[in-house]
């Protein structure tokens, strides 16, 4: 096997070996230049250039597989770099995303005079027959039952289940939600009802009233869940030619429901936080 493996190598060092033996028989013997002296010169030539040849293909092959070892290298440093610091920019992305949105709840205390408690959605229920969240916040944190809860610029909702750490958020848009309600413009009064993906149908408006699409729908304040003035949505349909005494009508919310992060819950109205302020000077 090692002959069969090696039998070109053999065989051209042995040619190599005669042609030395002969070259330095003829130079220490013969003064003058011979046959066998040319002939030997010029056999060992081509033998000699293709040795000198497959010494310099080795010698640069192993230089170039030195420096693509040092490149494969310098190349794994790069590319762990690039991804942390693709890492690192998805975190600052991340950060300044949550930022804005938090500057936007913000604005709701300078939108409305009360006072509101911030709270991270942690679950949400988007079926057919529920469209509810949860939040991270609760009794402990002087939530209660029935409080407004809010995202920039409007309504969403209002607290139903409130636990010692999380609450449940019932939509607008949930066929149990009702809401007093005017159109902004006219003053035109009737309570919103959740239709789920269709927003929120207004009922009990009549025929004679004066109602058009991209009318602004507020809160009555007829109730003693929702302070008067907050935005709700914005009229997308209206029909008057329908059968019965109403009009048909359709409000789309202002907020987009399936994004929300974070909320604002509504806990206590002006009147209550003065009179909190009074108490702590």
């Amino acid at each position: 096997m090692f002959l069969k493996n090696y039998r070109t190598v053999i065989l051209v060092g042995a040619v190599v070996a005669v042609a030395l033996i002969l070259l330095s028989y003829n130079l220490r013997y013969d003064t003058g230049t011979s046959v066998l002296k040319n002939t030997v010169m010029e056999a060992a030539a081509p033998v000699q250039k293709m040795l000198n040849t497959s010494v310099s293909g080795v010698e640069n092959a192993w230089r170039r597989y030195i420096h693509l070892v040092g490149l494969e290298e310098d190349n794994r440093k790069l590319k762990r770099k690039i991804a942390a610091l693709q890492e690192e920019l998805i975190l600052y992305k991340e950060g300044n995303l949550e930022a804005q949105r938090l500057k936007k709840l913000l604005s709701l205390q300078d939108t409305y005079p009360h006072r509101f408690i911030a709270a991270r959605v942690i679950g949400r229920e988007l079926s057919i027959i529920s469209k509810t969240f949860w939040i991270d916040k609760g009794k402990t944190h002087g939530l209660k039952p029935g409080m407004p809860v809010l995202v920039s610029p409007s309504l969403i909702g209002r607290l139903t289940d409130v636990s010692w750490h999380s609450s449940k958020v019932l939509l607008l848009i949930d066929e149990n939600s009702n809401v007093d309600v005017l159109i902004q413009r006219t003053r035109v009064q009737g309570i919103a009802r959740g239709a789920g993906s269709r927003g929120c149908v207004v009922r009990y408006v009549s025929k004679t009233q004066d109602v058009r699409e991209g009318d602004v729908v507020v809160t009555s304040g007829l109730s003693n869940i929702f302070p008067k003035g907050l935005l709700v949505g914005k009229v997308s349909y209206v029909n008057p030619t329908d059968a019965g005494l109403f009009s048909k009508i359709h409000v789309a919310p202002f907020a987009d429901l399936a994004s929300i992060e974070e909320v604002m819950v509504l806990a206590a109205e002006q009147q209550e936080r003065d009179q909190g302020k009074v108490k702590e000077e």
